[in-house]
């Protein structure tokens, strides 16, 4: 079978699949999900030895440190993953939901109604827990999943399909549910995103290059996420010691996601009792800190940043710093080089904290938090499809209700329109 067959008849079982999934019930769905976690659990010795061949190939390839901790499955990473099916489960089924109801004149009612939107598509690199992940959420919101990791992830992303697959067709679940694209030339995405009326989303989570050819070549609506430049001000009102603790977090306790802090700001009346023990902790921790003429007059072993470098998700231990006016500065600079995913202001200001909640355009904006917790999980939606950047349809971390839309109901006794 050529390569475009191939992935049409992917899309085809995963369309049987999710008209299937669509009327499975809420009790169906949970109990799955609990068996699956417990199978990932059982296996974890599989997934380790999957993971490890995904791992050398990785080493062989020259990929960064960065990337290949994105890659990793650890003990504590296969347990989230297991956790995350978990509370997937525990959540609240958002199909059938009647999201409001309203009567006409003529007594009928009109109402919207939560349903599935159909077959998603994510397409995606590195991190082999967005397999389950993304399995989970689409099988509660009663859809079908088609899925197409990196091929630095081939075999884990595998084994774990298999685990999630053999599951569901013993708890009755149609397998097209779940449908694994396990082909790893790029041209499989291409064909994917021409089934327009066979897949219903498309969503690319990787690299900008990756999210912006599907954009430019798919017939089917994509949501985006293009990058992850996230930035933290440090205010001149700040708890200066958690402020300290806040930046490192951001930047160094996973450099290579998205969630990561790629500029850190600094009010300039704080400016000179904070940066020198910050930037050396940061030196300590092997990061490699790019600063502007003010932050480089408090440590002249800093590098010098350019313009571009605002702009750049490095994902990986490399900072910019700028030292700004105020709150005002901050907020213009983020306007300017933000990718719209997570800002972060440190103050102990209420109402600055409440300006920069109002007026800081990105899907997630935190006070007194690291950028780091911008995450589904972290937020309490048990896992996420990704972390939208757009505007229409979803922003931020994707869960169970992002990945329904509504259809209006109405019940009558009998009216006729004039």
């Amino acid at each position: 079978m050529d390569l475009k067959s191939f992935v049409l008849s992917k899309a085809l079982e995963a369309r049987e699949g999710a008209r299937a999934i669509a009327t499975v019930s809420s009790e169906i769905k949970n109990r799955a999900l609990l068996k699956m976690a417990d199978a990932i659990r059982k296996k974890s010795g599989d997934l380790k030895k999957a993971n490890r061949k995904d791992i050398e190939f990785a080493r062989k390839k020259g990929l960064t440190k960065a990337m290949i901790d994105r890659l990793t499955l650890t003990t504590e990473r296969i347990e989230d993953m297991a956790r995350g099916l978990v509370e997937v489960a525990a959540l609240p089924d958002p199909i059938g939901e009647v999201t409001k109801m309203w009567q006409r004149p003529n007594g009928m009612s009109v109402g919207k109604m939560r349903v599935p939107l159909g077959v998603i598509a994510i397409i995606y690199e590195s991190r082999p827990n967005v397999t389950a992940d993304a399995t989970a959420l689409c099988l509660k919101a009663g859809n079908a999943v088609v899925l197409r990791g990196g091929s630095e992830a081939i075999y884990s992303n595998r084994a774990i399909v298999r685990i999630l697959r053999s599951v569901a067709k013993k708890e009755g679940i149609h397998e097209g549910a779940i449908t694994f694209i396990d082909k790893t030339d790029r041209q499989a995405i291409m064909e994917m995103v021409k089934l327009e009326g066979l897949i219903d989303v498309v969503i690319p989570r990787g690299g900008e290059g990756l999210i912006r050819a599907v954009t430019e070549n798919s017939r089917i609506p994509v949501l985006k996420h293009y990058k992850g430049v996230c930035h933290v001000f440090v205010d001149r009102d700040a708890d200066l010691q958690m402020a300290e603790d806040i930046c490192f977090n951001a930047k160094v306790q996973r450099p290579g996601t998205c969630n990561a802090m790629e500029t850190m700001l600094v009010d300039q009346k704080v400016a000179r009792q904070f940066l020198p023990s910050m930037l050396k902790r940061f030196k300590k921790a092997k990061v490699l800190i790019k600063g502007c003429p003010k932050t480089l007059s408090f440590d002249r072993s800093v590098k010098a940043a350019v313009d571009d470098d605002f702009y750049r998700e490095y994902v990986d231990l490399i900072l910019n710093v700028k030292v700004v006016k105020d709150i005002d500065h901050a907020m213009d600079h983020i306007a300017q080089y933000s990718s719209s995913h997570t800002e972060a202001i440190v103050t102990e200001d209420y109402s600055k904290a409440m300006r920069f909640l109002r007026e800081v355009d990105s899907a997630s904006v935190h006070v007194n938090v690291s950028t780091r917790f911008s995450d589904g999980f972290q937020y309490g939606l048990g896992a996420e499809m990704g972390i939208s950047t757009d505007k229409i349809h979803a922003r931020g971390p994707m869960g169970l209700e992002e990945l329904t839309c509504t259809k209006f109901i109405v019940l009558g006794n009998g009216q006729l329109r004039s």
